[in-house]
């Protein structure tokens, strides 16, 4: 009989004991969150100056729950970016679905925002989840993209609560393995913003 998961349920162990996902400790393996980052201009930093801004004040009026968030946070971000202008594309609620390899296990689920470029999964989780800790939504992000049929390239995802964001290399191969970058948070001196919009430029590109 085949067992059916739904993705946003799904955890690291069930992960590792299915598909032999492992984290990987070394530095080297995801250089893509520090190195050859695009500039961004004075303008963005302008405009990210005011999505955060904004983050702070949808604080006086909790829950941050997923649409707001994405409609003062994430849009914005992408927007300034210019994620939607071409060539860069994305798609919207995809379902997805992936199997053991004896088949008698199925995971289940839509990504709940979008993805850039084929190889890049942006998820917004909503803050009341784990406290406002982003490792609530690890786990479904990487069923995501371990959903993804490319196996060659590497793929990418960002995570956020709108005041808190987290980037994950995922390369599949015979055994699948992932890090994590450092997290960005608005709550940090300065505007992580700046980084976090240069990170998304350099991994869509």
């Amino acid at each position: 009989m085949v067992e059916t998961i739904s993705a946003k349920d799904v955890t690291l162990k069930q992960l590792k004991t299915i598909f032999d996902l492992q984290p990987v400790e070394d530095d080297q393996f995801f250089r893509e969150w520090q190195e050859n980052l695009p500039e961004i201009t004075d303008l963005q930093k302008q405009m990210l100056d005011r999505v955060k801004a904004g983050y702070f004040n949808l604080l006086y009026y909790p829950p941050l729950l997923e649409k707001p968030v994405n409609m003062a946070i994430v849009s914005p971000l992408l927007f300034i970016g210019e994620f939607y202008l071409s060539p860069v594309h994305f798609k919207a609620e995809n379902a997805v679905e992936i199997s053991a390899s004896d088949e008698e296990i199925v995971i289940k689920g839509s990504i709940d925002t979008l993805v850039l470029q084929e190889q890049l999964w942006v998820m917004v989780i909503e803050s009341k989840r784990a406290s406002f800790s982003i490792e609530a939504g690890l786990p479904q992000i990487l069923a995501y993209m371990l959903a993804d049929p490319d196996r060659e390239k590497p793929c990418f995802g960002m995570i956020t609560t709108g005041g808190t964001f987290i980037f994950i290399k995922l390369v599949k191969g015979e055994a699948p393995r992932y890090a994590t970058s450092a997290e960005f948070s608005l709550r940090n001196p300065g505007n992580d913003l700046y980084r976090v919009l240069s990170i998304l430029k350099r991994l869509s590109s």
